[in-house]
């Protein structure tokens, strides 16, 4: 059985498991805004190119060249003239909102982080204040999870 440390460390030292998908270029492909509006946006919507372009008030090569990367990434496929998230997508669309729901607790977290630093809990302490504090089960699990 594989340590959750070992597990990350295989993950994450194999830069490119197929040709052109790897942790970077999935995170490079929505890093800067318009693009994850974009992303989200055919989430949410759907893919409808000109209503897309309007929306984000891009170029329509700037559009298309995110739309590429996107694509690219194996994040979005082209499904009857519109674009929509592969499986892939879904679960990084996922973990994106998860990401959103930890920045939107962040002076909770910062505040565990600070009790940990400065106080030395016992894990049961600790595992009560964030249950308190937090109120997203995933967030929870992972943060239970590290004691």
């Amino acid at each position: 059985m594989m340590t959750r440390l070992e597990y990350q460390h295989e993950v994450l030292s194999t830069p490119e498991h197929v040709e052109g998908v790897s942790i970077a270029n999935i995170l490079s492909a929505i890093a800067d805004d318009k693009s994850l509006v974009l992303f989200n946006t055919i989430a949410i919507a759907g893919g409808d190119s000109d209503i897309l372009i309007t929306r984000l008030g891009v170029t329509r090569k700037q559009y298309y060249s995110r739309i590429s990367a996107l694509v690219k990434t194996g994040l979005i496929s082209r499904n009857n003239r519109q674009y929509v998230l592969t499986s892939l997508g879904l679960i990084v669309y996922d973990a994106q909102l998860m990401i959103g729901r930890a920045i939107n607790t962040y002076w909770k977290l910062k505040a565990i982080d600070s009790l940990e630093t400065e106080h030395k809990l016992p894990a049961e302490e600790r595992n009560k204040i964030i249950n308190t504090l937090i109120d997203n089960q995933d967030i929870i699990k992972i943060l239970v999870k590290q004691s």
